[in-house]
Parts: structure tokens; C-alpha cells; sequence
């Protein structure tokens, strides 16, 4: 199976939204038609439960099967620090900030989730597709930027901090694909 990682349309917000439910803009049509077209026509789709990814996947959905929005696909959840500038956080707290961005592993925001967290909780996302559409040899999962770099960090088992070095662009496609055994590389924050 591949899974084709759709990244949601732009949100031009500033704060950490991990779970705050702030709207995508999707008003490219002909970048939301380029990409609609370059994704497997016998596809699957999926998206997180955030109405940026949804209403992503609604724009390139076309005549594709859809399946339930899943809340494991979500960006992660900043917690105390949603919704609030990285200035504001850092002057609160600076070191846990600072823990937080430079060494990403097990240390979360007040109330909030951890890069391993959300590194589990996708990974089990993604194998629970693998089982649940053992039929389709394509899934498009929309989602957002963390859960996707936990997958590239997965296919090529590097570091966090790697992982978080790769960029992901809105509307940009991760393309990996499960050959049995490991996930592989196809393509990484492309733009069709």
C-alpha cells in the first residue's frame, strides 16, 4: 500500500494551532485541481478530524471513497501553549520551551503532547489503515505537518531533529509506501 500524505491548505496563523480548529484556505482552485489530479484516481481518502484537513481533503476528494475523518491523524496538541505566539511562550517558560523545540522526545507543554506522543499515535494511525484498507493500494491521508514528519522520520529512521529539519509546504504530497516489511521514501513536500 502507499500512503500519499497531503499536507492541509495554508491557515496564515502565526500561533501554535495544533488542535485549535482554525480554517485552511483554499481559495487556489488550480493548485487544488494540479493536486487532485496527481493523486491515484482508485485512492482512498482520510483526514484528520480538524476542519482545515477535512474540508483539504472535501477540495480533492473528487469521486474518490472517503472514510471517516480520524482523530488520530490531528496535528499535535500544544496544550496550555495553543493558540499562543512563540514569543509568549518562551518569555513564560524558556527553558521548558527551549527543551521543548530543541531536544523533541518525551518532554511536552503543560497539558499538551510530546513529539513521541504523536509519533505513536500516528504511527498506529497508519497501521491501523494498513489493516482497515487492505483492499486499496492507495490511501490519501490529510493531515498536518508533525504527524507527517513522524512518518518521514519513521521510513528513514533518523532523528527527530532530522525529521523536523524537513519541510513540509501546505498542499504539498509525502509519498510513502509500505513494501511489507519497512515503510519507503517516494517523494517528500512535493507540489504537483
Amino acid at each position: 500500500m502507499t500512503l500519499w500524505w497531503v499536507r492541509h491548505g495554508p491557515t496564515h496563523c502565526r500561533e501554535m494551532i495544533g488542535w485549535t480548529d482554525a480554517p485552511a484556505d483554499l481559495s487556489d482552485s488550480p493548485r487544488l485541481a494540479r493536486l487532485a489530479r496527481y493523486l491515484p484516481a482508485e485512492a482512498v481518502v482520510v483526514s484528520s478530524d480538524l476542519c482545515r484537513a477535512v474540508a483539504t481533503a472535501d477540495a480533492i476528494q473528487g469521486s474518490r471513497r472517503r472514510l471517516p475523518h480520524d482523530p488520530a491523524l490531528r496535528e499535535i496538541n500544544f496544550g496550555a501553549w495553543e493558540a499562543r505566539s512563540f514569543a509568549e511562550i518562551d518569555a513564560e517558560d524558556p527553558d521548558l520551551c527551549r527543551q521543548y523545540f530543541s531536544t523533541p522526545g518525551s518532554v511536552a507543554p503543560p497539558d499538551g503532547e510530546s513529539w513521541d506522543a504523536l509519533a505513536a499515535r500516528t504511527s498506529k494511525a497508519a497501521d491501523r489503515l494498513l489493516r482497515l484498507v487492505p483492499s486499496a493500494p492507495h490511501v490519501i491521508a490529510v493531515a498536518h505537518f508533525g504527524p507527517i514528519l513522524t512518518q518521514i522520520r519513521r521510513a528513514r529512521g533518523c532523528s527527530a531533529e532530522a525529521a523536523l529539519a524537513q519541510k513540509i509546504d501546505p498542499l504539498s504530497v509525502t509519498c510513502l509506501h509500505w513494501d511489507g516489511t519497512a515503510w519507503q521514501e517516494r517523494a517528500v513536500n512535493h507540489h504537483p
